[in-house]
């Protein structure tokens, strides 16, 4: 891209840093915007076990910046535009890629709804789900706006908060196992779970108990369909942190302890921490606002101490906000930089084998990585099994990790669909096992939410090869996998290739084996 221009955002993001933006526990605005593309980000050995960045062919219309991405249940990529009401979605080409794909311009928000660092979940049914926002039009807010996305209709409605929050901010928000979505308060105890009929979305409380309010915590959804948190708002400044386990119920869920960390994963003045995610053999990985990690295992609860961050250029790397995603072998690629809210960005690749078995190893980034801290990426997985990364300066690219094979235990199995389907036809059953997938796939915390644990349908054409995604839509079942059966029903577009195909269904980034079918 161009070289860097500095931007006006610059000098409110240094205030922000300060001690009294520090008091309020506030991400900071985007450092700046554009890059400086002679200059050439890190470049791991030839023989290591580095993948390959590579820009889109078309780059990020938008006229803020690139902002959260969700992946929509038809293949697609919808990515917000920083603190505007607009959003664009990325369409891959015929054959699949994305790095070749279009972009368009979607519905906006309702207007004056132009959030940065947000709630975002896709839910159930196949719309969108957007709560709260840290900052309006790049101006501090938290919000208690909403608004819920129909992409059918590609039309936008609002969303009222649950009665008496004054605001949600930069929160936390889940859909649990039953396709209920659950939305935290940023700056109390709060939390509530809507009931959603039509356009109308109702909230109702739930999550009785909480130790400490929800300000700049992440929540990671365990294999048992349990929420850990580790709490950033209590017993700061120690050897440890404390925990909290949610578990849901109807009509209301409850909090309850769990064991402390075996290390200081807070950074006790910005309160900040990094993204959990949980891989596909169940441990979860936190990342700290500090330079320590740590490994949770449900099984037993317990919490062990990881291998500090990777010290590069002479300085420890942590996550004090930032993106992290789950690829389809079991390593997390994860955006790190040195300090609160400090440049330059790195990625690394961590493979966790057990609790006490955790490697690190620093790989290749993009040019724009170094003019960047940590917090301005965000990680999705592709259905192709490529991550997806969007920054605040502007840059986008995919990152295509080397000798990754799917992790057997995540692939779902398809048990029923029919093998003759047609162009057009909407409501296709489809049933199978792992629907849901054994991660989220993208993790950030409570600024940002980019989940993948749903089914897709993709379809090839045997002759030509051309690759199209059937929109699914009223999933069974939501969180994550626990082996068993689930279904869901997918929409087949009129513009998919007709003739004998191919049909698989990808979670995660995962395929399935594919089942021979044939497109009338």
């Amino acid at each position: 891209m161009r070289s860097s221009r500095i931007s006006v955002l610059a000098a409110t993001a240094a205030a922000l840093l300060s001690s009294t933006a520090f008091a309020h526990h506030m991400t900071p605005l985007p450092s700046h915007h554009g890059w400086d593309a002679s200059k050439q980000g890190f470049q791991a050995p030839p023989r290591s076990n580095s993948g390959t960045w590579t820009g889109l062919t078309h780059a990020f219309p938008g006229s803020g910046f690139p902002d959260t991405t969700l992946q929509l249940t038809d293949g697609t990529m919808l990515m917000h535009d920083g603190c505007t009401t607009d959003w664009y979605k990325l369409t891959p080409d015929n054959t699949g890629s994305y790095v070749n794909g279009t972009w368009t311009k979607e519905a906006s928000m309702p207007s004056g709804y132009s959030p940065l660092y947000f709630a975002s979940q896709v839910l159930a049914d196949g719309r969108v789900i957007v709560n709260g926002g840290e900052y309006i039009n790049c101006v501090s807010a938290f919000s208690k706006a909403g608004a819920l996305y129909d992409p059918v209709a590609n039309s936008w409605t609002n969303v009222s908060p649950p009665t008496g929050w004054t605001k949600i901010g930069d929160s936390g928000s889940v859909v649990l196992t039953d396709g209920t979505y659950m939305l935290a308060n940023c700056c109390s105890t709060q939390e509530a779970k809507a009931t959603i009929s039509g356009t109308t979305v109702t909230f109702a409380s739930t999550g009785t108990g909480k130790a400490d309010i929800n300000d700049e915590e992440g929540w990671t959804m365990l294999p048992n369909q349990t929420i850990l948190v580790v709490d950033a708002n209590r017993n700061l400044g120690g050897s440890s942190n404390n925990t909290e386990i949610y578990t849901d119920a109807n009509p209301s869920g409850s909090w309850a302890a769990g064991n402390n960390t075996a290390n200081s994963l807070v950074d006790a003045t910005s309160h900040e921490i990094g993204p959990a995610p949980l891989l596909p053999n169940g441990l979860v990985f936190q990342l700290g606002g500090t330079a320590h990690t740590g490994v949770f295992d449900p099984s037993s609860g317990n919490w062990t101490a990881g291998p500090d961050g990777l010290t590069i250029g002479g300085q420890p790397m942590d996550s004090s906000d930032g993106p992290a995603v789950v690829l389809t072998c079991g390593r997390v690629l994860e955006q790190v930089s040195p300090g609160v809210f400090q440049s330059p960005s790195h990625f690394v690749e961590v493979t966790v084998t057990d609790p006490n078995t955790v490697t690190q190893a620093q790989v290749n980034e993009p040019a724009s990585a170094s003019g960047q801290s940590s917090y301005e990426g965000r990680l999705s997985i592709l259905p192709t099994g490529q991550a997806l990364w969007a920054s605040d300066v502007g840059d986008v690219q995919i990152y295509t990790p080397k000798k990754c094979n799917p992790v057997k235990a995540s692939k779902p199995k398809i048990k029923h669909v029919s093998a003759s389907l047609t162009v057009g036809s909407t409501n296709n059953a489809i049933s199978g096992l792992g629907f849901q997938g054994l991660t989220f796939g993208g993790y950030y915390g409570d600024d940002a939410q980019m989940s993948t644990n749903y089914p897709l349908v993709r379809i090839t054409n045997t002759g030509s090869g051309n690759v199209c995604y059937a929109r699914t839509h009223d999933h069974s079942r939501m969180g994550i996998s626990n082996g068993g059966t689930s279904s869901t029903s997918f929409d087949i577009p009129n513009t998919c290739t007709t003739g004998p195909s191919t049909l698989e269904v990808v979670v995660n980034g995962v395929p399935s084996k594919a089942k021979s079918v044939t497109l009338n």
